[in-house]
């Protein structure tokens, strides 16, 4: 079976070290998604920010996680 596919799949306990990195990464994105709230009018292009802000948090998270 292909290996990226088996190792995407599957379920990674945190290593040692892991969920600092994660809570960093989150408090980080956090600050971020809070000054974009503060000083970007509501409006869809606002709520398509902080969403991509959530995927890039997903995805740094899941670097972490798979390597």
């Amino acid at each position: 079976m292909n290996q990226q596919i088996e190792n995407n799949f599957k379920y990674h306990a945190p290593k040692e070290g892991q969920i600092v990195l994660y809570n960093e990464i989150r408090e980080q994105s956090k600050e971020l998604a809070t000054y974009i709230d503060i000083h970007c009018p509501d409006s869809r292009e606002k709520s398509l920010a902080i969403t991509k802000l959530e995927e890039a948090v997903m995805w740094a998270n899941a670097s972490i996680a798979r390597n």
